[in-house]
């Protein structure tokens, strides 16, 4: 194919819509999900919040191991079998949560979904990697990023009237229609990409690299256990077992994460570390709070759940506006002063949307709190990555950002679940909602607060010096792929599930 052919045209077509499908699919499950779950909670658990948050944290643990698992996958076989494998745990997973009779069975569901959803961008970004040339990279991550703007203006609307005119369960069922569709549009197109055309060396490279793929899986799976050993612990906000629950978390999780990551990471070591380390805080501090701003919408201030899709768009919308803001400036500006501008903002935000907790305040104000929050994070996400693909040495490169992402999905994980766990601490203890809601968004603003502070780590010591040009060559590709609501660098970004 003539290397000017462009994404539309005969022989791209076919990709181009199937991965747009694909990712527009996963963007409006997980907008759908954010919105409806305080009517899927009073129908399954009556009132009890303790599980609210795991339906969340589920998802991205699943991701977290469906991540390394999908790249080893392709580095053994190629692309079909992993893009089939995901999109059957995906479809499986909704399946399971659309038919769910209770809330344990419906974090299995999204702990499915999660499974699923964490292999499709790696199939994605390997399938562009190989199938278009160079200069066509970048239109396509910023046309997979446009993908979740649709979903975010309509989806939560969406979800809300399906879930109140007929019934929740719809949200997840009538997805997997959509599933085939993308499967049937998508696989062909998946199925004829080549293998890439690599010279020996870059050959013994790959094969290097896959050992290491397939090394990492069950660090993976032990990083995913402790995690999800360590939410459970607080969630059950007991002495025994409770803390031995904790302890035993972070003790299986804490060494898996040291070696999934860059040396240095845990200690915010200058530079490259640092930055793998404050994805992480990032979506720690904002997730943390965003899986339950719907909560304190519906059940606390009695909105309906269309009004709580408003506030979900406004802070998806101002997401995608902050990330093309800093991709046209950041240039000019330096990436760390963007991310440390993003976490003040988020923190701003954050502490806003706090204030409807109080009946006296406007719910407009949580909507353009929450706008803010979301510009704060399209500020500071893809700097983060910049920084990372500057600073790694190019052998390296795939095993920084291998870490970057993991980093990403566990702080989504553990702040979800640590959300939670301080709603489900209230409503254990007989306190209001408001209360356990006041918790888990004033953790999320000092975690906010804390990565400002650990920001100023990511200067390289001044023997490295700092070419910004470099970052300003970058910006393009990378920044438009990576776009709101990440489980996922660019895709779908966490990113919530």
């Amino acid at each position: 194919m003539p290397e000017h052919a462009g994404l539309w045209s005969h022989g791209r077509r076919a990709l181009t819509i199937g991965l747009v499908l694909n990712v527009t699919i996963v963007a409006s499950e997980a907008l759908a999900v954010a919105t409806i779950m305080p009517i899927v909670s009073k129908d399954l658990a009556g009132g009890n919040r303790d599980l609210y948050g795991w339906v969340f944290s589920a998802f991205f643990l699943g991701s977290l191991v469906g991540i390394v698992m999908a790249g080893a996958l392709i580095d053994r076989g190629g692309l079909v079998r992993p893009f089939v494998l995901g999109l059957g745990l995906f479809s499986a997973g909704l399946l399971v949560g659309g038919l769910a009779p209770s809330m344990p069975i419906l974090v299995a569901g999204r702990l499915l979904q999660g499974l699923g959803a964490g292999g499709i961008p790696a199939v994605a970004y390997v399938s562009i990697g190989r199938a278009l040339p160079e200069d066509l990279r970048p239109r396509m991550f910023a046309t997979l990023s446009t993908a979740w703007v649709l979903p975010g203006v309509i989806g939560p609307t969406v979800a809300a009237l399906v879930a109140e005119t007929f019934h929740w369960r719809l949200v997840f069922l009538g997805l997997l229609p959509l599933i085939g569709v993308a499967a049937a549009l998508t696989l062909p197109a998946i199925a004829a990409v080549g293998p890439a055309a690599v010279s020996d060396a870059e050959a013994e490279r790959e094969h290097d690299a896959a050992s290491a793929a397939r090394r990492r899986l069950p660090l993976a799976l032990l990083l995913a256990a402790g995690a999800g050993m360590t939410v459970a612990g607080l969630t059950d906000a007991r002495l025994v077992p409770g803390l031995p629950l904790v302890v035993l978390g972070v003790a299986i999780g804490f060494p898996a994460f040291r070696r999934l990551t860059p040396a240095g990471t845990l200690q915010a070591a200058r530079g490259l570390p640092s930055a793998v380390l404050l994805r992480g805080v990032l979506t720690f501090a904002f997730f943390a709070a965003d899986a339950y701003v719907a909560l304190a919408l519906q059940d606390w201030r009695g909105t309906s759940a269309i009004e709580s899709g408003v506030v979900l768009t406004a802070a998806t919308l101002s997401w995608t506006a902050g990330a093309w803001t800093q991709a046209r400036w950041i240039g000019r500006i330096g990436a760390a002063r963007f991310v440390r501008l993003g976490f003040a903002t988020v923190a701003v935000g954050m502490i806003g949307f706090g204030a409807i907790l109080s009946p006296s305040v406007p719910i407009a104000v949580g909507v353009v709190a929450w706008a803010v929050a979301g510009l704060g994070m399209g500020f500071s996400y893809s700097p983060l990555s910049l920084l990372v693909l500057r600073d790694a040495p190019p052998e390296s490169q795939g095993a920084a950002t291998a870490g970057l992402q993991l980093s990403d999905v566990l702080g989504t994980a553990l702040g979800t679940g640590v959300g939670g766990a301080f709603i489900a601490l209230a409503h254990r203890q007989g306190a209001e909602l408001w209360v356990g809601l006041a918790w888990a968004f004033g953790a999320g603003a000092a975690v906010a607060v804390a990565g400002f502070t650990l920001a100023g780590r990511l200067r390289r010591p001044v023997h490295e010096p700092v070419d910004e040009a470099d970052i300003e060559r970058s910006a393009g590709p990378s920044t438009s792929a990576e776009r709101a609501r990440p489980t996922t660098d660019g895709a779908a970004p966490s990113n919530q599930g």
